[in-house]
C-alpha cells in the first residue's frame, strides 16, 4: 500500500491522539473505562471519537442507550460514508459503532483498505482524541488495533488471569511489533494499595522477561454505581458524577490530556488506519 502523503490534522493543526484501550481478557471493565474516559475527555472540552473495535460483541452504543441503524460493516461494503454511521453521545462525543460478524481486516480488498483509511482521515480532521475500545482476548484483530495506536492503555483487575493475559498481550506486542511502552490502569480495586500491588505483579514479570516501560495510571475503585449506570444506559461520569469511580475516571482524563502529542505521523488518523489494515494484510 502506498504511503499517504497528505497528513490529516485536527482543526488546531495538531495530530490526533490515538489511544487503544485493551485488557487481555474479558470482565476487567475495559469497555466501561473506554466509554467513561471518552465522555470525561469530552467534558473537558476535547473533541473525541470512540471507536467500538469489538467486532464480535459490539456494545458501546448499547451502554449509552444509543440506537445505531448502520455500523462499520456498511462503510466497508460501500453502502455509506463513515460520517453517516457516527452516533452522537454526551457532550459531543462521536461514536463509531461496530457490528458482530464484520469481516476481518485481512479479508478486505485493497480498494476497501484505501476506502476505510480515507473515511477515517476525512472525519479525523476535527478530532483531538480517538479512543479505540478493543475486543477481549489476544486475537489478531486486537493486536492489529493495538499496534496501530499511539498509546496503549491496559486495564487489569484483581484476577490471576487478568495479569497473565495482560502480560501475554504485552509480550506479543513487544516481541512482534516492538511496542515498548504501556499505560496500566488497575480497575475495580477495593483500595489504592491493591491497585499498586496489581501493578507491581505485572511490572515484576515484565521486567524479568520483556524490554518494556510500564506507566502506572492509578486505580479505579470498585463502585456499585457502575452497575447502576450500566442499567440506566448512561455513562457513570454523567449519571453519578460524584461517585468514587467517577472521580477517579475524571482524574484519569486529566492525566491523559497531558500526554504529549505524537512526534511523527503515526498519530494522524489515516496513518493509524494504514498501520491497522497493512498490519492485517
Amino acid at each position: 500500500m502506498n504511503q499517504v502523503i497528505d497528513i490529516a490534522q485536527n482543526s488546531s493543526g495538531k495530530p490526533v491522539k490515538v489511544i487503544a484501550v485493551t485488557g487481555g481478557k474479558g470482565g476487567v471493565g475495559k469497555t466501561n473505562v473506554s466509554v467513561n474516559l471518552s465522555v470525561a475527555l469530552s467534558q473537558l472540552g476535547h473533541k473525541v471519537m470512540l471507536l467500538d473495535a469489538d467486532l464480535g460483541l459490539a456494545n458501546v452504543d448499547v451502554m449509552l442507550g444509543l440506537k445505531s441503524e448502520r455500523n462499520l460493516s456498511h462503510v466497508l461494503r460501500g453502502d455509506c460514508e463513515l460520517k453517516d454511521i457516527v452516533v452522537h453521545g454526551p457532550h459531543g462525543l462521536q461514536i463509531v459503532p461496530a457490528s458482530s460478524g464484520t469481516q476481518n481486516m485481512a479479508e478486505l480488498s485493497a480498494r476497501e483498505h484505501a476506502g476505510i483509511i480515507q473515511a477515517f482521515s476525512d472525519i479525523g480532521q476535527n478530532l483531538d482524541f480517538l479512543i479505540v475500545d478493543t475486543a477481549a482476548g489476544i486475537t489478531d484483530m486486537v493486536v492489529s488495533f493495538t499496534r496501530a495506536a499511539q498509546d496503549v492503555l491496559t486495564v487489569v483487575c484483581d484476577e490471576p488471569t487478568s495479569i497473565t493475559d495482560a502480560y501475554a498481550l504485552m509480550k506479543v506486542l513487544n516481541r512482534d511489533h516492538r511496542i515498548g511502552k504501556f499505560h496500566v490502569l488497575a480497575n475495580m480495586v477495593h483500595t489504592s494499595q491493591e491497585g499498586r500491588e496489581l501493578f507491581a505483579k505485572l511490572s515484576g514479570v515484565c521486567n524479568r522477561f520483556l524490554d518494556v516501560t510500564l506507566d502506572y495510571l492509578g486505580s479505579i475503585p470498585s463502585d456499585e454505581n457502575v452497575r447502576k449506570a450500566v442499567k440506566k444506559q448512561k455513562a457513570l461520569v454523567e449519571a453519578f458524577p460524584r461517585s468514587p469511580a467517577s472521580i477517579a475516571i475524571k482524574s484519569l482524563a486529566k492525566k491523559v490530556q497531558q500526554w504529549p502529542p505524537p512526534r511523527d505521523a503515526s498519530g494522524h488518523i489515516e496513518f493509524f488506519m494504514e498501520r491497522l489494515v497493512s498490519g492485517a494484510s
